[in-house]
């Protein structure tokens, strides 16, 4: 069985692969991102050496490897879901002798790994040439960096897992969806780190898993957060991909019933 799932991330590979294109021009378009953040936030900084604990290069680097991480751990499942739902194709998928949603999950790591390796990695390396960061020379920096990445992917993939599942209550969740592609954008620190917001926000915001998604990992990327508090900082995306699976198996099982209702 676990080779039957090990297939759905390499087919979904393979069907990325096959419009890689498209993702050559992502890495100009994700460029021109991080140049546009890059410069509204030196004009931000002015004459200043360091705001709210970032440097200058900091800022510049967190900006780049925020953006990159994001292609990888980037996912449409919750519109796969919701799609499959809406034209009652799910029906098929939860008969067959396998968890629909770990093969959600298994296509979207597919789906990552093409990103990681096709898009990310080479859109680093050029967004490294033109703009002003500085990349970690300590190896173990890398290594945590890319478990926390990985992290990150689990935990957006959940909250789209989530986010997907409430077509089967909603007879439209298009406006959901995309409220939450903003909440996760604003509120993970791709849009600006954590650290600018006001105090009670901050203090708000540390109860939720929004940041375990990119303002943690790149703060380890970029040296902010360092020794101990590196460790923590997984702890903490480790504890939100396991709190996170209970809200979704309980919505799940309460899908199930709706659609036999439904089918009934």
């Amino acid at each position: 069985m676990t080779s039957a799932y090990l297939d759905f991330v390499r087919i979904r590979f393979l069907m990325m692969l096959a419009y890689r294109v498209n993702y050559y021009s992502g890495i100009i378009i994700y460029a021109i991102n991080i140049g546009a953040y890059y410069f509204l936030w030196k004009a931000i900084y002015g004459e200043a050496e360091t705001l709210q604990g970032f440097t200058v290069i900091q800022m510049s680097t967190y900006v780049a490897v925020s953006w990159m991480a994001r292609a990888f751990y980037y996912n449409n499942l919750d519109r796969e879901i919701s799609s499959e739902i809406v034209d009652g194709s799910v029906a098929i998928q939860i008969i067959r002798p396998y968890s629909y949603l770990l093969v959600k999950m298994m296509q979207g790591f597919g789906e990552g790994i093409f990103r990681l390796l096709l898009f990310m990695v080479p859109g680093m390396i050029i967004v490294s040439f033109i703009f002003p960061i500085t990349l970690p020379t300590d190896p173990m920096q890398w290594i945590v960096f890319f478990v926390m990445i990985w992290f990150s992917f689990l935990i957006n993939s959940q909250i789209n897992i989530l986010t997907g599942l409430g077509a089967f209550f909603f007879e439209n969740n298009q406006g959901i969806m995309s409220m939450k592609r903003i909440l996760v954008d604003l509120l993970s620190g791709v849009v600006v780190p954590i650290a600018f917001f006001p105090g009670w926000a901050i203090s708000v915001m540390q109860w939720l898993p929004f940041q375990a998604i990119t303002y943690l990992p790149g703060s380890v990327f970029t040296g902010r957060i360092q020794g101990a508090d590196v460790w923590n900082a997984l702890l903490v995306q480790v504890i939100w991909t396991v709190v996170l699976l209970i809200p979704i198996m309980l919505v799940w099982r309460a899908a199930r019933r709706r659609l036999f209702v439904q089918g009934g």
